[in-house]
């Protein structure tokens, strides 16, 4: 939690500028008078304590930490004394945030959950029948851009499957979700194990597993053309598949195999029913392109594939980059998985939002990730409050979220790796890749 002093502005958090102090007094007694060297910065100590009362008290601070100008940060963006720093601990809790939700929303319906299967599936299967009886070059690309948003929308129930938040019965869970997941080539049990990775690690420069940025060294590691195509549209926009076969630069394993190090030992037999599972449905697919033809095949399933494999590098990537301010990732002391959680952004998606579920409302999604996706809107709301500024609004939508490409674009102009050192860290931009002179 931060510090909070009485200024002449009112109430404010201190600033925490040097997460990791060289030296630090002993705290079982505070002395009456100090002498500061000139080359030293005085700081109180920040006391992180769940549950704490943060009624204002006027009190001695409890230790005291110097260290060395020399050791100042140097890639934090500047924080004027009254401006609001996003790398800052947050002064509530997670049980703070818990206490605000309704309990209601926590309240799993396997019912409705499998009416949100139910109306997707139909919705599928009647896209591909409208598709094939009409079968014309008018039709296609407007079944294309459907059909590969409804196979996102299916990915996301297969994701509630994966987090428990589709109902309480864990094996109901599972078959839904390998029956969603396989039916768009994504293996249910390795996803939901590497994205259970990402929600314990989010916000963690080197422990995230979904979209983490690179660190300078390995980023300059990279050849000139890993870095284009992992910079330069559309190329990052179609990475989903690859990713699961060889995971992100300067991580090992694939999704696939049992004894990658994405896997413990006692999830082995999980991973191998999701590969069969996978293989099955592959096969499938192989097969239809005899009876059916490969191009028809392809026209039916193989882009409305590529659609949602781009919905989806989209949605993800613009829920932890893109903000119009820089946003903290997080290393050693400094990470929590209540500040990486904060760092996750939501997003409007105009007519999208009830189509692929509300996964927009991904800030509390990734701090409670049991709350079904058709309570996530109410307990939004309910949490705003607490959250303070913590939680940046969503800029509203058109019908159709157009205004998200530009902010996909421009990311990928600036977000390019970050610092090798430091607990706190913000994105740097390579101004050799973009062409920028400055």
């Amino acid at each position: 939690m931060a510090t909070w002093v009485l200024s002449e502005c009112g109430l404010r958090p201190l600033p925490r500028l040097y997460p990791n102090p060289t030296t630090r007094t002993s705290t079982s007694s505070f002395p009456s008078s100090i002498t500061i060297p000139a080359n030293k910065i005085f700081r109180p100590n920040s006391l992180v304590t769940r549950g704490r009362s943060w009624a204002v008290k006027v009190s001695a601070p409890v230790g005291i930490q110097f260290v060395d100008e020399d050791e100042k940060r140097v890639d934090e963006p500047k924080v004027g004394e009254s401006e609001f720093n996003p790398g800052a601990p947050p002064p509530f809790s997670l049980a703070d945030i818990r206490a605000a939700i309704p309990k209601h929303c926590w309240v799993k319906d396997p019912w409705k959950s499998m009416s949100y299967v139910l109306r997707d599936v139909v919705v599928v299967f009647g896209l591909a029948a409208v598709a094939a009886y009409f079968n014309n070059m008018v039709v296609w690309p407007l079944y294309w851009l459907a059909q590969g948003t409804m196979f996102w929308a299916l990915f996301v129930l297969g994701h509630d499957c994966g987090h428990g938040s589709f109902s309480n019965n864990a094996k109901l869970n599972s078959v839904v979700g390998h029956l969603l997941h396989s039916s768009i080539l994504v293996p249910y049990h390795g996803w939901r194990i590497s994205h259970r990775t990402h929600h314990q690690n989010h916000g963690h420069v080197e422990n995230d597993e979904s979209w983490h940025p690179l660190s300078e060294k390995i980023y300059r590691s990279l050849d000139t053309a890993t870095r284009m195509l992992r910079f330069t549209l559309p190329f990052p926009m179609l990475a989903y598949p690859f990713y699961l076969w060889g995971r992100s630069p300067g991580k090992k394993g694939s999704h696939f195999h049992p004894g990658s190090d994405l896997f413990l030992p006692n999830e082995k037999k999980d991973v191998i029913t999701s590969t069969v599972c996978w293989t099955a449905m592959a096969a499938l697919l192989v097969g239809l392109s005899f009876v059916m033809g490969p191009l028809q095949v392809f026209k039916l399933y193989g882009i409305p594939y590529w659609g949602f494999v781009m919905w989806l590098d989209l949605v993800t990537y613009l829920h932890h980059h893109g903000h119009e301010d820089k946003l903290p990732w997080y290393r050693g002391k400094e990470w929590s998985y209540l500040r990486g959680g904060l760092t996750t952004l939501d997003r409007d998606y105009g007519w999208i939002n009830n189509i692929h579920h509300d996964i927009g409302t991904h800030v509390i999604h990734h701090l409670f990730p049991q709350i079904p996706h058709y309570n996530l809107i109410e307990a939004t709301e309910a949490a705003k409050p607490v959250l303070g500024k913590y939680y940046r609004e969503p800029k509203k939508s058109w019908p159709l979220p157009l205004h998200l490409l530009g902010l996909l674009a421009n990311s990928m102009k600036k977000d390019h790796y970050v610092s090798d050192e430091g607990d706190v860290v913000y994105y740097q931009t390579d101004s050799k890749l973009t062409g920028d002179s400055k």
